[in-house]
């Protein structure tokens, strides 16, 4: 994979023609396929549970790149791996025993991602930096897709990219909420390497051709 990472979020998707949406993303040249999964609790939404996700699982020849909004992610993380995550990405912020789950994403054999609201610091996780694949920072407040990125993501970007180079250079720096082409140079250019589209991509008139625009940054 070269270039800027791109992460579909398939929340974005019509779920009345979810094969075919997925199979879109096949078609791309897009580097996973983004999965939201709420809970109702951690976040004031509920997307879709393993079912759904394990459906497009067996569609899908991108790998999946698990997003748990979700109290106590490490209850399910092992329905993750079923349903064909590579990453799994939990939140600072619902986790009491943060390194611990960190540690249960790897012995599955997966990637595994921290998580931080607009509102944590980056400061938050130095201790576990050296320990994490991906760092994801949310550019909204979780739960819902098609809101308005927050502007100070950017400095944020810029903080977590210095740490990131400090410590451990091969974590991913990824952003998710309200990436579009309008932002995403900016991002890139501040330091991401991953970024999440959702509305940008799936409600475009040209998907395939949004994502490899998107790509090129």
């Amino acid at each position: 994979m070269s270039g800027t990472l791109i992460s579909p979020s398939i929340l974005a998707a019509d779920f009345a023609n979810l094969q075919s949406q997925v199979e879109l993303i096949n078609s791309s040249n897009a580097d996973y396929l983004h999965i939201d999964i709420m809970d109702g609790v951690f976040v004031p939404n509920i997307s879709f549970g393993f079912p759904v996700a394990e459906a497009i699982h067996r569609h899908s020849t991108k790998p999946l790149d698990f997003h748990l909004m979700i109290q106590r992610p490490e209850v399910y993380l092992s329905e993750c791996k079923n349903a064909g995550a590579e990453i799994i990405s939990v939140h600072y912020e619902g986790c009491h025993h943060l390194h611990r789950v960190i540690q249960q994403i790897k012995d599955l054999g997966c990637k595994a991602g921290v998580v931080l609201n607009p509102h944590t610091p980056v400061s938050t996780i130095i201790d576990i930096i050296e320990d994490i694949d991906v760092l994801l920072l949310m550019s909204v407040n979780p739960g819902f897709g098609g809101q308005k990125f927050i502007e100070h993501t950017l400095k944020k970007t810029a903080e977590a990219r210095a740490m990131i180079d400090n410590f451990n250079p091969k974590v991913l720096l990824e952003i998710d909420g309200g990436v579009n082409i309008k932002n995403a140079a900016s991002l890139v250019e501040h330091g991401a390497n991953m970024l999440v589209a959702g509305n940008s991509v799936f409600g475009s008139a040209d998907p395939v051709a949004t994502i490899s625009e998107l790509k090129a940054l």
